[in-house]
């Protein structure tokens, strides 16, 4: 299975559902402190979204921009896909955010979190798709604890990425006592 799939989510070698959290793109780049990242989702935020790929386009250096694009392969009416990005996000599935390590010269902090706190339940999201929802038919049980670990992991995700976004970074660099 791809450690891209979601946890919950049936896939070609993950027919009882991902048991595990994603991988974070994102998370996994940030560490090196040259690369500007973001993550956007046309559904949830146009505005966030342009400035994202605006601050990317004029970063020196490397940019990655990280899309949700939903897929007929979810089981999502594609006119409808942008409805269902916002859901990931309302849900916490998918946190949009800007990381632009030029702030890290002004004594700012770069991670700009861009989302608001979950506001629909993951199992709201994620039952709208077929990856999801099939489990629910076959294996309900499992489906439902999978869901609710999904649920918490997406709270845990959004509080870890909001408590980052807090850290005042002017102090980050003083010279310990």
């Amino acid at each position: 299975m791809s450690k891209a799939s979601p946890m919950g989510a049936v896939a070609k070698f993950a027919a009882a559902g991902r048991p595990l959290p994603k991988k974070d793109l994102g998370m996994m780049l940030m560490p090196y402190g040259n690369v500007y990242i973001a993550q956007i989702a046309l559904g949830a935020s146009h505005n966030q979204a342009v400035k994202a790929l605006v601050e990317a386009e004029k970063y020196d250096g490397p940019s990655i921009v990280i899309c949700y694009a939903h897929c007929i392969a979810h089981g999502v009416d594609m006119a409808h896909g942008l409805n269902e990005q916002k859901k990931a996000v309302d849900s916490g599935h998918w946190i949009l955010y800007r990381y632009n390590p030029e702030l890290i010269k002004q004594g700012k902090n770069p991670l700009q979190l861009d989302s608001k706190a979950p506001s629909i339940s993951y199992a709201d999201y994620a039952y709208g798709e077929i990856r999801f929802s099939s489990l629910k038919t076959s294996m309900p049980e499992r489906a439902e604890r999978l869901i609710r670990a999904a649920q918490a992991d997406a709270i845990k995700r959004y509080n870890f990425y909001k408590a980052l976004a807090s850290i005042d970074y002017s102090k980050i660099f003083e010279k310990p006592e």
